[in-house]
């Protein structure tokens, strides 16, 4: 199954679900070879602090006021 995101809001929107994902995978230990990662750049859009694990919660909380994340 494929899918095109062709609107500012839709692309918006998986953007920051591509962002929950990739801290997932940092809190997993992954690491990223360069650039910042994603756990800074989400504290720094949403100012956000603590452990990863704890901006994992408060970020998706976040989504899910702003309706991108399920309930």
């Amino acid at each position: 199954m494929s899918f095109i995101i062709d609107t500012p809001e839709g692309i918006a929107a998986y953007r920051l679900l591509a962002l929950r994902g990739a801290l997932k995978l940092e809190i997993a230990g992954m690491r990223r070879s360069h650039g910042s990662s994603a756990a800074t750049i989400i504290k720094s859009e949403f100012n956000l602090k603590g452990s990863n694990k704890s901006v994992l919660e408060q970020y998706e909380a976040i989504l899910r006021e702003k309706g991108v994340l399920s309930k």
